[in-house]
């Protein structure tokens, strides 16, 4: 995960907490996150990293709705960076 861009971490985490993974939903979610448009030519060219970069599979919903959903790989770097992330971040109470 250390060669993704911050943008497409972020999209990455989108698709695993959709239940519906497919373009608009994770558009309108990142859109959400940053409080500012996300055009499309941003966003499907770096979906289509993460698939290129075996993290996520595109599949098709109709002729015009793509669908993603993350794969083996992409859940367990997800997992690894929680696990890098927790180790700076827990903080004990």
């Amino acid at each position: 995960m250390e060669d993704l861009t911050a943008f497409q971490r972020d999209a990455l985490y989108v698709i695993a907490g959709l239940d519906d993974p497919h373009g608009l939903a994770i558009k309108d979610d990142l859109e959400e996150y940053y409080e500012k448009e996300v055009h499309h030519g941003r966003l499907y060219p770096n979906l289509d990293t993460l698939v290129d970069k075996g993290l996520v599979k595109k599949g098709q919903y109709d002729n015009r709705t793509n669908s993603y959903t993350l794969t083996q790989r992409g859940r367990r770097e997800i997992e690894a960076r929680r696990e890098w992330e927790d180790q700076y971040t827990s903080f004990s109470g």
